[in-house]
């Protein structure tokens, strides 16, 4: 009868549903696996005063290449004495690749992305980088111009610094007002928030660590092992638990 039928079709339908549970789970473990290891930019090694709180992730590293201006002026509140002043930068953004993907400029400092899309920022720190080279930075986004890359971002820290400090020339009265150019190189790595009210964090929405969808599912299921269920669902039924893919 059609009752009969129906249980001998689902029947039928549990050691395929099974084998796919069991071919999506070992492919998506044998693709991590075989997956070089990528190399992650790391704070640790840094300044905790340069470090960028928890709740951002990284959203850009780039490699600013060029120069900075100095100019010989007066010392504020010290007639009559003289120093190398920092007038503004002038870079180039590339990727890792070597690519540029935006420009650094002042004053005011500002950040540029090739989409068009700048910010100017706050600076919160810097500390000692070694002899000759500008101290690390980190600095607080504004609010982007433009909409594309830099649309986001909350903090920009400056690292793998060389080069960039004061000229060593004199600077006296004699020259003040001339200007001396010095070529640098900085890392700047662009932070945005983790999550934001679109992209909620799995325990937000209510989720398994890891997120939600099949195979994080399935990993949640099979890391806990058969204790973590009783009695354990079939793949039929975790296939057909929502929300799976929110």
């Amino acid at each position: 009868n059609a009752m009969t039928f129906h249980t001998s079709k689902i029947s039928r339908l549990l050691p395929l549903t099974g084998a796919i549970a069991a071919a999506v789970l070992l492919s998506a473990c044998g693709s991590m696996m075989s997956s070089p290891a990528k190399s992650m930019y790391s704070q640790d090694s840094l300044p905790d005063s340069i470090k960028v709180p928890a709740g951002n992730k990284v959203a850009m590293e780039t490699v600013g290449v060029g120069e900075i201006t100095y100019e010989c002026r007066d010392k504020a509140n010290m007639p009559g004495q003289t120093e190398w002043v920092f007038v503004g930068p002038k870079a180039v953004l590339n990727d890792r690749s070597g690519k540029q993907v935006g420009t650094y400029y002042g004053p005011p400092a500002t950040w540029e992305s090739s989409d068009g899309s700048k910010l100017t920022a706050t600076q919160l720190a810097v500390a000692p980088s070694g002899t000759g080279n500008l101290p690390f930075q980190l600095v607080k986004a504004n609010p982007a111009m433009g909409s594309g890359a830099m649309t986001g971002v909350t903090f920009i820290q400056r690292v793998a610094l060389k080069g960039g400090v004061a000229p060593a020339a004199a600077c006296t009265t004699a020259n003040k007002g001339e200007r001396q150019i010095v070529k640098y190189q900085a890392d700047y790595i662009f932070w945005k928030a983790a999550y934001t009210t679109h992209t909620r964090s799995p325990a937000q929405r209510g989720l398994p660590p890891g997120g939600g969808g099949f195979a994080a599912t399935m990993r949640s299921l099979f890391s806990r092992g058969p204790a973590a269920c009783t009695p354990c669902p079939t793949p039929l039924a975790i296939l057909t638990t929502k929300p799976l893919w929110p």
